[in-house]
């Protein structure tokens, strides 16, 4: 009689429901930013909807990386240029390991998009297009700084843009040249137990503390929102 087959083990969690949440969720915001700018002034509603996702998920997710679980802290993935440089030579040699968290590569490049979508989520806040439409807190400056923020909102999407698609091109090659699967984690939450050791994994999710978070986020740019002075130039009548 053949054996039974040995069960197929589920894999180990490396990645919190929170992260991931906000992983997927700045996708959209970023998709929907883009869709709705190129779509003109009249979806500059829908623009400034997906601009709040953005600033609320990216300034959680950079919180969340000081207090949230094992994988999700910078702590736990930044790596000095050293060890980044060494990474990459591995990487190119098709001798890279698969790490429980981020890898070195992949570290600097979350925490540069991360940076990069708070500072443009921020300065949309405060611009105008010079036509009809401001920032919810344009009230709140003077209008040549307005400006000079806006031009700086312009030019951080572009280079948004380009680390997006190095971000894409880096999980392809991950795939292709070391045979690490980056996106399905990221789905799950977990890694093949081969790879994560039991140590290593993370039994909660710490919902409890990425609400408190979200909520406070959320009340505090809903806030200055409300209490923004009124624009002094545009007119919306």
């Amino acid at each position: 009689m053949k054996p039974p087959a040995p069960p197929i083990e589920p894999g180990r969690k490396v990645w919190d429901l929170p992260v991931r949440i906000t992983h997927w969720l700045l996708v959209i915001g970023i998709a929907g930013s883009y869709l709705t700018h190129q779509l003109g002034i009249e979806y500059f509603r829908y623009h400034l909807w997906f601009g709040y996702l953005v600033v609320v998920l990216a300034a959680f997710r950079i919180l969340w990386g000081l207090v949230g679980t094992r994988h999700a802290r910078f702590s736990s993935f930044i790596r000095g240029p050293r060890a980044t440089w060494r990474y990459a030579v591995s990487f190119v040699r098709g001798q890279t390991h698969s790490t429980p968290g981020h890898n070195p590569l992949g570290a600097w490049m979350v925490v540069l998009l991360l940076a990069a979508l708070l500072a443009q989520g921020i300065t949309g806040l405060f611009s105008n297009d010079e036509i009809f439409n401001t920032g919810p807190l344009y009230g709140y400056i003077s209008d040549d700084l307005s400006l000079a923020l806006t031009s700086w909102h312009r030019r951080l999407f572009d280079w948004i843009l380009i680390a997006v698609v190095l971000h894409v091109l880096a999980v392809v090659g991950h795939r292709l040249f070391a045979g690490h699967d980056l996106v399905g984690p990221m789905i799950s939450g977990r890694k093949p137990a081969a790879l994560v050791a039991e140590h290593e994994a993370i039994s909660s999710s710490r919902l409890w503390l990425a609400t408190v978070l979200l909520a406070s986020l959320v009340g505090t740019i809903s806030w200055l929102v409300v209490q923004a002075p009124e624009p002094a130039v545009f007119s919306f009548e």
